[in-house]
C-alpha cells in the first residue's frame, strides 16, 4: 500500500467513547471557508489562527487522532479561550454544529485536565439550591450598600470589575436624562432598518398557533398559562427584571402561573463542560415545569433560554427523560419571541429616551431570535432606537468568562463600549443577565451615564405611566 492511500485509511480514534468522539460527525461538515474567522471576536482580537472557530475544529480533529495530548496546556487554551458565543455557527454557510462540539470537547478534556478553582467553585454553588440563594441573598443587600458602586472604580481592575458587575444589578427608575429634549416619536413602521411586530410575525412565521393564539372575542393570548422560568441570577439579582416580565406578558392578555421547585438552568455548566451536572439541573426544571403544565415556558436571560431549547439534545440518549425534556424544549420561547408573536400590545405611556440595542449572543447565534426584540422596543411610544454598530460582536460576558478569561473579556468589551458611546444613547437595552452586568460594569468604569436595561423593562414601563414618567 503507499502512503498515499495509507492515509486515506481511518485511523483509530484515541478518545473514544467520549463526548467529543460521539460529536465527531459534525467536524466533518467544515469546508475551512475561514468565513467564520471575522465572526469569532477571539480570532479578531487575538489573531491567532488556533483561537479561531476554523482552528479549534483542526484542534478536535487532531485530539481524535492522537495527533496532541488532551493534556497539553497550550491546547486547552485555545479551547478555554472561546467565548461559546456561536457567532461563527451564524456566518457558517455549512451548518457546523460549532456550540456542540466546543461543549463536547471541554466536557471530554475537563476530566483529565481538571477545571480553574473560580469555575470549580462557581459550578458547585449553582449546583447547590440553598447555598446560591442565600449567596445571592447575601450579594444583593451588599449591593443595596452601594459600597460596590463605590468601591469599584478605586479598585484594581481584577477586584473592581466584579464589584461593578454588582452593582450594575441594582434596579434603577426609567429617567428622562435629556429633560429638556422634546419626544421622539417612536420608529416608524416603515423604517427601513427596523419592522414592526406584527410584520415580524408575519413574515418570520414566529406567530405559533400552537402557543399563541387569539381567542373569538379578539383577545390576544386569551386563557394562556405562561410560565416563567425565575433564573437564578435574575431571581437573586435582578428581581425587577421578572417582575417586568410578568407585567409585559400579563398586558397582553396572557394567565401567568407559578412553578416551585426551579434550579439553574445548567448551561454554566454545560459550557464548562460539567454535563452532568447540567443534566441533573435539566431533570429538576423538566420535573417542575411538569407539575404546573404550562402552554407556554417563558425566558427573559438569552443563555438560559437557549439552555432549556437544548434540553432535548442535552438529555438524548436518556430514555427516561429524552421526551419529557424535548416536550418542555418546544414550550420554551424567549420573552421577546413571544410578545412579538401575539402583538405585542402598544404601549400607553411615553417613554422619550434614545435606546440602542446589544442582541446577547445566545438570543441570536443560538436561538435565532433577531428581530423579536427591536419589535418589542417599537412598541413603546416616544422612544427613539438607534442601530448599534457591530451589535451582533460579543460583549465578553459568555457565562463566568469575564471571571476566568478576564483579559480576552476586556479586550472583547472594549471595542463594544466604544460602539456604544458613538450612539449617543441614554439607554442600552440587551437580554440576558450577563451581558447587563458586563456592560454594566464596563459602562460604570468608563464613566459613561448610559443606563443598561432589559427590553422587556421599557415594555413594562410603557404600560405603566408612573413608571415612564419617574
Amino acid at each position: 500500500m503507499s502512503s498515499e492511500s495509507a492515509n486515506l485509511v481511518a485511523r483509530p480514534c484515541a478518545l473514544p467513547h467520549t463526548p467529543l468522539a460521539e460529536a465527531a460527525a459534525g467536524l466533518d461538515a467544515c469546508v475551512h471557508c475561514g468565513f467564520c474567522l471575522q465572526a469569532c471576536p477571539t480570532y479578531v482580537n487575538l489573531e491567532d489562527e488556533n483561537d479561531s472557530p476554523r482552528g479549534r475544529l483542526v484542534l478536535m480533529r487532531r485530539l481524535l487522532d492522537g495527533d496532541i495530548a488532551p493534556t497539553d496546556p497550550e491546547v486547552g487554551a485555545h479551547f478555554d479561550r472561546c467565548l461559546g458565543c456561536r457567532a461563527c455557527e451564524t456566518a457558517c454557510p455549512s451548518g457546523v454544529p460549532y456550540g456542540e462540539l466546543i461543549e463536547a470537547t471541554r466536557a471530554t478534556l475537563a476530566p483529565l485536565r481538571g477545571l480553574p478553582l473560580v469555575a470549580r467553585v462557581i459550578l458547585r454553588v449553582f449546583r447547590m439550591h440553598a447555598l446560591l440563594h442565600s449567596v445571592l441573598f447575601a450579594a444583593r443587600l451588599f449591593r443595596d450598600t452601594r459600597i460596590p458602586a463605590f468601591l469599584a472604580p478605586k479598585l484594581p481592575r481584577r477586584l473592581g470589575f466584579p464589584l461593578a458587575m454588582l452593582a450594575s444589578t441594582r434596579p434603577t427608575p426609567i429617567t428622562r436624562s435629556h429633560s429638556s429634549r422634546p419626544s421622539v416619536s417612536a420608529v416608524p413602521s416603515s423604517s427601513g432598518s427596523h419592522s414592526t411586530a406584527s410584520a415580524v410575525a408575519a413574515s418570520n412565521g414566529f406567530r405559533d398557533t400552537a402557543i399563541a393564539v387569539s381567542s373569538a372575542n379578539g383577545s390576544r393570548a386569551t386563557a394562556i398559562a405562561v410560565a416563567q422560568l425565575e433564573g437564578c441570577v435574575m431571581h437573586g439579582l435582578l428581581r425587577h427584571v421578572n417582575e417586568a416580565t410578568r407585567t409585559a406578558v400579563e398586558a397582553n392578555g396572557a394567565r401567568c402561573i407559578d412553578t416551585k421547585g426551579q434550579r439553574c438552568c445548567g448551561a454554566l455548566h454545560a459550557h464548562a463542560g460539567d454535563m452532568d451536572g447540567a443534566r441533573a439541573l435539566a431533570r429538576a426544571n423538566i420535573a417542575a415545569f411538569e407539575r404546573s403544565n404550562p402552554d407556554v415556558i417563558v425566558v427573559n436571560a438569552a443563555g438560559c433560554g437557549a439552555m432549556l431549547k437544548q434540553y432535548g439534545h442535552l438529555l438524548h440518549d436518556d430514555p427516561a427523560w429524552a421526551e419529557r425534556a424535548s416536550r418542555v424544549a418546544a414550550k420554551t420561547r424567549d420573552v421577546s419571541e413571544w410578545l412579538a408573536s401575539v402583538g405585542p400590545k402598544p404601549g400607553t405611556a411615553t417613554v422619550p429616551l434614545r435606546v440602542t440595542h446589544d442582541p446577547p449572543c445566545h438570543q441570536m447565534h443560538a436561538q435565532r431570535v433577531v428581530r423579536q426584540p427591536l419589535a418589542v422596543l417599537e412598541q413603546i411610544p416616544g422612544l427613539e432606537l438607534v442601530p448599534l454598530e457591530d451589535a451582533d460582536q460579543c460583549c465578553g460576558s459568555a457565562g463566568i468568562y469575564n471571571l476566568v478569561e478576564p483579559d480576552t473579556s476586556d479586550a472583547v468589551l472594549a471595542p463594544k463600549l466604544q460602539r456604544i458611546a458613538e450612539t449617543h444613547a441614554e439607554v442600552l437595552a440587551t437580554g440576558n443577565p450577563g451581558c447587563l452586568m458586563q456592560l454594566g460594569a464596563g459602562l460604570h468604569l468608563a464613566g459613561s451615564n448610559v443606563v443598561v436595561k432589559h427590553p422587556v423593562e421599557l415594555l413594562a414601563a410603557s404600560y405603566n405611566q408612573s413608571a415612564a414618567t419617574r
